[in-house]
């Protein structure tokens, strides 16, 4: 597989916005959409010489509700800044050479350094494999991507500033998280699902309130320098540390319902925070209820906002699923709670939904 690029750029008064094409083809594409699962990722590519990007491909879909889509994203991996905004475009390239299945961004993203964002639905599996030579020309993929990175202002003064010394980005999230990786100097064990893993008592303690209160007082973990964890998955655990070391949880959209309960349960704010986030780009018509049951048993203040806001627009839907009805029987406070927010609404078309919720 490889990939090619060629950027541009026009600059204006107040704002400077760079346009950067990369094409990646993929090989042996049929073996990889049969056989493959997880993902693929491309070479890395520059724009300019402060963002390096790359792209992702999901031959299965990003989770189990979309195996039967190939996803894609953009990852930006490394930025001189904390953030860029950018926009972003995804389209196929046929075996006439023209472009395909366009899907664009709706708007400009935040992007931070191991982050991304792309279309969990770009195309179906079934009718890539259909339409292979079309598509597949010589069993091979080419994805095209564009992307449009907006600077941040800039005025005449700032071109005339003095020559700076270029000081080099903080790896402190990648030493401690090699640390972790490799088990370096670890001085406590913990005991997940029948594994063992090496940690470092005095980062556990820094990160999370949970834990330096396990090691602070008189405790049988504190004393012992081993820790039973309960009721929680190895691969859970694993996102969880990941996120204690380096401050980063790539790929939260597969489990993001499952490190929300670990994150509330060992005060891991900002990761709770990242995954209401995932949970609320995720949000639908079958999964709302379950996701304001989640919000509300986790105390995800926005996250429970965002639902209630989704049931309230799509109330005649979600009155229909599963979902709902087995609220409807279990969680009569939540029920409540969605019938408030639709009354608090004052929308004639919202009515009808209003009684169906209330009849369910």
């Amino acid at each position: 597989m490889f990939g090619e690029g060629i950027a541009q750029s026009w600059d204006y008064p107040q704002i400077s916005v760079q346009n950067f094409s990369y094409r990646w083809t993929i090989s042996n594409f049929r073996f990889i959409l049969e056989e493959m699962w997880g993902h693929i990722r491309s070479p890395t590519f520059s724009i300019g010489a402060n963002e390096k990007w790359c792209l992702r491909v999901h031959p299965n879909g990003i989770n189990e509700e979309r195996t039967n889509y190939l996803s894609v994203y953009l990852v930006l991996l490394s930025c001189q800044k904390n953030h860029v905004w950018a926009k972003f475009q995804f389209w196929i390239i046929s075996a006439e050479g023209e472009k395909t299945r366009l899907m664009r961004s709706p708007r400009a993203f935040v992007f931070v350094p191991r982050y991304s964002w792309g279309f969990k639905k770009f195309i179906r599996r079934d009718f890539l494999l259909s339409h292979a030579e079309w598509l597949l020309p010589d069993d091979k993929f080419t994805l095209h991507c564009k992307v449009s990175v907006f600077q941040d202002s800039f005025s005449i003064s700032d071109q005339k500033r003095k020559p700076e010394i270029q000081v080099p980005k903080c790896t402190l999230a990648d030493e401690l998280g090699e640390l972790w990786k490799n088990s370096h100097f670890t001085d406590c064990c913990l005991l997940v699902g029948g594994q063992e893993f090496r940690a470092h008592k005095a980062i556990l303690a820094a990160r999370s309130p949970v834990f330096r209160a396990m090691f602070e007082h008189d405790m049988e973990e504190s004393k012992r320098n081993r820790v039973e964890i309960h009721d929680l998955e190895p691969q859970v655990f694993k996102v969880m540390m990941g996120f204690i070391y380096t401050g980063r949880a790539p790929d939260l959209d597969s489990m993001a319902d499952a490190v929300l309960a670990a994150a509330d349960r060992y005060g891991l704010e900002r990761l709770k925070l990242m995954c209401e986030d995932a949970l609320c780009r995720d949000l639908s018509v079958e999964n709302a209820a379950h996701t304001l049951f989640l919000a509300d048993f986790h105390s995800a203040g926005q996250l429970k906002t965002q639902a209630l806001d989704f049931i309230t627009a799509h109330a005649s839907e979600v009155a229909e699923t599963s979902g709902w009805k087995t609220m409807v029987g279990s969680y009569p406070d939540l029920v409540a709670e969605a019938n408030h927010s639709l009354a608090s609404a004052h929308c004639p078309f919202l009515e009808p939904p209003l009684k169906r919720l209330k009849q369910s």
